[in-house]
């Protein structure tokens, strides 16, 4: 018995540690609410390029339109809460990129090379070798950015800054990100041992919280779930 404690706690925190790298809130964030500086040549960049740069979790991406200009897809809780341009054109912060992500509402929008980086390093068209799809000439990803500026909805699996840029490029929107993210959700539930851990998490909010439907349900609900997908 004691054993099999020692491993519920032990694959509980694995589980945690996990989750701690899922890095969900960070898909499109800066790393900190103030940049610091950064270096890169925009006399390199391309009308049309794809850049990224990384965050501290996962890596962000935009569209170069020239100009010193960048579009980008960015979660932010502003959009939903007023339509002054002077507030909603303010480089987003963390706390309005997360609440954006939880709102599920962002825009595509126009930021220069310097608010677009917040203090990272940038990358041309790392995509092109990783995913090794055939591009689209850069002038027509440029246009194709710039037709699909405003307000949009927002889903980290679904609809994020890297599929805005894939689409832009290839033609098809796809986010090799989200992908792993969902290959590594896979590995959580096909694991059985996580049916032992939810378990007794439930029955442990039984006992702390009390026997009622919000921790009844989850604590029987939840394993039962994780047991007939494993």
């Amino acid at each position: 018995m004691k054993n099999s404690v020692l491993e519920v706690v032990s694959l509980l925190l694995e589980k945690l540690l996990f989750l701690s790298n899922l890095r969900l809130f960070s898909s499109d964030s800066p790393d900190e609410d103030k940049p610091k500086s950064s270096f890169f040549d925009i006399n390199s960049f391309l009308r049309g390029d794809v850049l990224e740069v990384p965050r501290t979790h996962l890596t962000h991406y935009g569209i170069y339109l020239g100009d010193n200009r960048v579009a980008h897809l960015m979660p932010d809780i502003l959009l939903a809460l007023t339509d002054h341009r002077g507030l909603t054109q303010k480089v987003v912060s963390n706390k309005r990129l997360i609440l954006g992500v939880l709102g599920k509402v962002a825009s595509i929008r126009v930021d220069t090379v310097e608010d677009f980086a917040y203090g990272a390093d940038i990358l041309v068209n790392h995509l092109d070798q990783s995913l090794q799809k055939k591009a689209l000439v850069n002038e027509e990803v440029a246009r194709r950015a710039e037709k699909l500026l405003g307000t949009t909805s927002y889903s980290l699996l679904w609809n994020n800054c890297e599929h805005f840029v894939t689409y832009c490029r290839y033609g098809t929107p796809i986010s090799p990100q989200a992908d792993k993210f969902c290959e590594n959700v896979k590995i959580i539930i096909r694991d059985q041992r996580s049916v032992l851990a939810t378990a007794i998490l439930g029955l442990a909010s039984i006992v702390c919280l009390g026997l009622a439907s919000y921790t009844t349900l989850p604590a029987v609900f939840i394993p039962f779930c994780l047991w007939m997908v494993g």
